[in-house]
């Protein structure tokens, strides 16, 4: 008897909150601010903050036998990462010096998110990590049965998450007391985007699902023929994401149908890069060595940029560039209308995580345990 009261409970509060968030902060990232894994509730990879034209790097932070495959969070001009062998630090945006660090017994594969003065991010065991944004201090744990691979994402005062037990969770986010979780029949790796009251999962099952995210009730599912852990980016009522396949969808979440498909037939190989989405475009990168282009509403190939490496790390756009990581360690800012580079910068690693933009600078960390910091030298 307990569930349904606390649907009922909840049923009010969940539906203004809703409303709410999708149409102020979930719609656009705040200029001085990254605080999840692409930006904002919806997953766009879409920054305010513009970025010079040629930018400078401005720091690095290494560690020493480290690696990186998370995105860094950016809030309050502290940045939040987490490295595969289990150490979490906040450094200053401004400068790279560190602020502290919180050690957890396994490696952190998932992007750290940012709410309320709060930190929390998943490892490699399945536990789920909060800890104060300000001093680095554990507030809670909560532990799922296998690898938190997925960012969290936030719907007023809960932070929900996926995990490979094939399970969505719902969590309060001051205390991690479960509100509700849903079961899918094989794993969740992605980011679990929200809009509208709606929880989107692209999962390993060859699904795309809808789910309620005031009670966890699945609303419908969309076949999508092969597995992915990409995190599904939305704008207006469409929602865009690549598998394992190589395909990449444009669904109409409204109505829960896909408007579109695309495979490179020359060589189309897997697609782990979630994509950077604007009412104009659609950017994600792909294992068979390209960053795509596409138009939102028919498909239509734009143009392509063809990389040396796989490109596993997703686009963030900025202005009239997308900024994307190579997995043999170039970073590139394309030009949005040509496809051209209009920047580049190599090091001695490769990216799978993906940049964040805040405060004119761009941070990004590569499999050498190296966070970047490029700007404008003043």
């Amino acid at each position: 008897m307990q569930l349904p009261n606390r649907k009922m409970r909840y049923s009010l509060v969940w539906t203004l909150v809703c409303t709410f968030a999708t149409t102020s902060l979930a719609n656009e990232t705040p200029a001085d601010s990254w605080p999840l894994f692409r930006g904002n509730s919806l997953s766009t990879g879409v920054a305010s903050s513009s970025l010079p034209a040629q930018p400078e790097l401005l720091w690095t932070y290494q560690v020493d036998n480290g690696a990186f495959d998370g995105t860094p969070a950016i809030v309050d001009g502290v940045v939040y990462i987490g490295d595969l062998d289990g150490t979490l630090f906040a450094l200053k945006l401004a400068s790279g010096e560190l602020i502290w660090k919180y050690k957890a017994e396994i490696g952190f594969p998932s992007s750290a998110a940012v709410k309320d003065g709060l930190v929390v991010i998943g490892d490699y065991d399945g536990m789920m990590h909060c800890v104060d944004a300000a001093t680095g201090e554990k507030k809670w744990t909560f532990e799922s049965q296998a690898e938190i691979s997925s960012g969290a994402n936030f719907i007023e005062d809960h932070v929900l998450f996926g995990s490979q037990d094939a399970t969505l969770y719902c969590l309060k986010l001051a205390t991690g007391e479960k509100v509700w979780d849903r079961h899918l029949e094989d794993q969740i790796r992605c980011l679990p985007t929200i809009v509208e009251g709606r929880c989107f999962v692209a999962g390993c099952d060859g699904y795309f699902h809808i789910i309620d995210v005031k009670s966890g009730d699945e609303l419908s599912k969309v076949e999508i023929m092969a597995p992915t852990g990409v995190t599904p980016a939305v704008a207006g009522k469409r929602v865009f994401f690549g598998t394992e396949n190589g395909d990449i969808f444009g669904v109409d979440w409204s109505e829960g149908k896909t408007v579109w498909t695309y495979a490179d037939d020359r060589r189309s190989q897997s697609v782990r890069s979630s994509p950077a989405v604007t009412n104009d475009i659609v950017v994600i990168g792909s294992r068979s060595k390209k960053v795509y282009a596409f138009s939102p509403t028919d498909g239509k190939l734009r143009w392509q940029f063809e990389t040396k490496r796989s490109v596993d790390s997703s686009p963030v756009i900025v202005g009239n560039r997308a900024f994307v990581g190579v997995t043999d360690g170039r970073l590139y800012a394309l030009d949005l209308n040509s496809g051209k580079a209009v920047w580049e910068y190599e090091t001695n690693g490769g990216f799978v995580g993906s940049p964040g933009v805040a405060s004119q600078r761009l941070v990004i960390a590569n499999d050498k345990g190296t966070v970047f910091c490029f700007g404008e030298k003043k």
